[in-house]
């Protein structure tokens, strides 16, 4: 077998495995004095699964790692400099100092990223080898994950579909026999997790995890297969963890006759007394390895050390990158709009979400879209009618019922190069997605020190109205203006569901884009011209000067509704529809509510922690000195929207409730 390699080759593969665990020895002993803190996910005794798995790729391919990644950085070419930096929490770390041990990453070289959530860079890979596939670059995606990732919803959903479009990526099962305490004798009913790949009619095969040449030839296999076009390969490499899950763990779960037996096949002497017996290492060749790679790792633990801490004002920098606005086509709003003399017609919500998208696949071929039922049938609610027809089954993809992998790998080829636009069909359903679009979507750009963006817009709906009770029904909105690293836009009107449509596909910042289900039949006028609407900007949809009610999304038209029962009893209302409720246009609410004195809040979503009440928080911040009375705030039941019409129609904010709550304050 050694005949196969050059000795540079060998020795590198020696030399790199080396580096892997004293790397992990000096930050071991960095924890144990309390210099270095955080997490201590150590590698050692799994060496030969990073450096023969990544020395089967090209420079120009990729990783995902998982929170024991630092064999993985190192192995695919990482400045072990920055690598110790980061792990020191300093600001000449890769990610600044944001990401630390579990979330080490240099995205220039290729990798995407760790994760500290078990099996969730799963569906980023798969959506990294989509991303190949349609650029059609020829790379591959290594997925490296532990045994007790095997075991996770993301894991399947992520292969099922990897095997379907037939995708580059390898998936390397790192099998070292716990998912932290648990055996895999109690996880899997099963001997081999490499079975599991049946399932998915692609190979699945096991390589010696402590034999470095054996992963690099199996992987090689894999790698050869996915650049033919054949899809995905299922490697498991059995391995062992020599120390515990993190340096807390007593390892009370596992014999020390087991621990010795596997220290017997430590990968690198193992492999040393290879290249001994060959001619092809001697006692003077590895002592001078061994003082090259003491020197460099003393080199690291020097510049990490007396590297400077981030300054804390950096904490609110890398979150999202420059909103995006286009001088040439902006437009703030529609009477704007009219007054520029643009030609105008009417067309409904549905056909102004439909004709965005169509427009920004014409105009930008890294648009796609994905999602349940998106292509010959056209979207539940017809959104996407007429765009698999003209774009064809690579851009407009059907999927399977997968909401997991959907939004995961549609945050990995945004991260790769390519502008998804995912759609969940119901915001009920992104309950089954929240880990990859809060987690990865969200979080991945700070958390690597704002060197990776995350160009992908998750379009979905929700909303009452249609008698589908609470599983189709809701308005969970507030969710994810709570997550940092994400937007959310909720329009109400075809004009703002266009522009504001187009805007998000070509910013680079990852956005929740919310419908309501029942919208989708109300006309208004739109521009023939192409035109963008910019994020951030409120629309004063109604003026007046009695009082000021915010309101977003169909209950922008209730609430118009309101102000014009509330102007033939002499009250004039001001209607604001933010548009986008993160970011947030606070300016134009506390200057109406400076003019108004007087603010009523209406969303459908459930009143308690509702998006009004931050509304009403900023308003009393802002503006308090203002007001002539209470905030008041208009909002669903805290309820789960029912079944029933007469229920339904009592848990939504009513006209007649708007009414009644101004007329309080007036």
């Amino acid at each position: 077998m050694l005949e196969k390699y050059t000795l540079e080759e060998l020795i590198g593969y020696l030399r790199q495995m080396m580096l892997i665990r004293e790397f992990e020895e000096k930050y071991m002993d960095l924890l144990m004095q309390d210099i270095a803190k955080g997490a201590s996910h150590l590698y050692i005794g799994q060496e030969a699964v990073a450096v023969g798995s990544i020395a089967a790729i090209r420079k120009d391919d990729y990783i995902t790692s998982t929170h024991r990644g630092h064999g993985h950085c190192i192995a695919k070419g990482a400045d072990i400099k920055l690598m110790m930096a980061e792990l020191l929490g300093k600001a000449t770390g890769y990610c600044k100092g944001k990401g630390g041990s579990m979330h080490v990453a240099d995205v220039s070289s290729g990798n995407l990223g760790a994760t500290g959530i078990v099996g969730s860079n799963i569906p980023v890979a798969t959506g990294a080898a989509l991303s190949i596939k349609m650029r059609k670059t020829n790379q591959v995606v290594l997925c490296f994950f532990g045994d007790g990732a095997a075991n996770t919803g993301a894991f399947h959903e992520s292969l099922n579909m990897a095997a379907i479009w037939k995708l580059p990526v390898v998936y390397i099962c790192e099998n070292n026999l716990y998912g932290m305490s648990v055996s895999v004798k109690k996880a899997f009913p099963f001997e081999n997790i490499a079975e599991r790949a049946k399932g998915y009619n692609i190979p699945g095969v096991i390589a010696d995890g402590m034999d470095v040449l054996n992963v690099k030839e199996t992987v090689d296999e894999a790698v050869k297969r996915a650049r033919r076009g054949e899809g995905p390969t299922f490697i498991e490499c059995k391995t062992y963890r020599y120390f515990g899950h993190s340096l807390s763990d007593p390892r009370r779960y596992r014999t020390k006759d087991e621990e010795e037996f596997w220290r017997m096949k430590d990968p690198i002497k193992s492999f040393s007394r290879k290249l001994f017996d060959a001619g092809i290492l001697t006692e003077e060749k590895l002592k001078l390895l061994e003082e090259e790679v003491t020197e460099e790792i003393n080199e690291a633990e020097g510049f990490a050390l007396s590297s400077p801490y981030p300054p804390i004002e950096s904490v609110y920098e890398d979150l999202y990158t420059e909103i995006y606005i286009d001088p040439k086509s902006s437009i703030k709003d529609l009477p704007t709009a009219k007054k520029m003399g643009l030609k105008m017609r009417k067309i409904n919500y549905r056909q102004a979400l439909n004709e965005a998208l169509r427009e920004e696949m014409l105009r930008d071929e890294s648009v796609f879209i994905m999602g349940e039922d998106v292509g010959v049938y056209g979207g539940a609610y017809g959104v996407t009618r007429g765009l698999y027809d003209e774009f064809g089954p690579e851009r407009v993809r059907d999927t399977p019922i997968s909401e997991a992998a959907i939004a995961g790998s549609a945050a990995g080829a945004a991260m790769t190069g390519m502008r998804p636009v995912a759609e969940i069909m119901y915001i009920d359903f992104i309950t089954l997605a929240l880990d990859q679009i809060v987690n990865i979507a969200a979080k991945n750009r700070y958390m690597f020190g704002g060197k990776s963006i995350v160009p992908v817009v998750y379009r979905t709906q929700g909303g009452a109205g249609r008698g589908i009770a609470a599983h189709h029904s809701g308005s969970l909105e507030a969710w994810f203006i709570h997550s940092p690293g994400i937007f959310v836009v909720m329009p109400s009107t075809p004009f703002d569901a266009k522009g504001l449509l187009k805007t998000c596909i070509r910013d680079n910042n990852p956005i929740l884009f919310i419908e309501h289900k029942m919208l989708y039949n109300v006309e208004g006028e739109v521009p023939e011209a192409e035109y963008t609407v910019p994020l951030g900007v409120a629309d004063i949809k109604r003026t007046g000067t009695d009082a000021t009610i915010i309101a977003y999304s169909r209950m922008v038209h209730t609430a118009l509704k309101a102000a014009e029962e509330l102007s033939k009893e002499g009250i004039e209302a001001e209607v604001i529809d933010p548009r986008t409720l993160k970011p947030l246009d606070a300016d134009t609410i506390v200057k109406s509510i400076k003019k108004t004195h007087r603010a009523v809040v209406v969303h459908e979503a459930c009143k308690t922690c509702g998006f009004g009440a931050e509304i009403a928080s900023l308003i009393m911040e802002e503006a308090f000195d203002y007001l002539d009375a209470p905030v008041i705030r208009v909002a669903g039941a805290d309820v789960p929207i029912p079944m029933s019409p007469v229920l339904e129609a009592t848990v939504v904010p009513s006209k007649e409730k708007i009414i009644d709550a101004v007329k309080k304050i007036v």
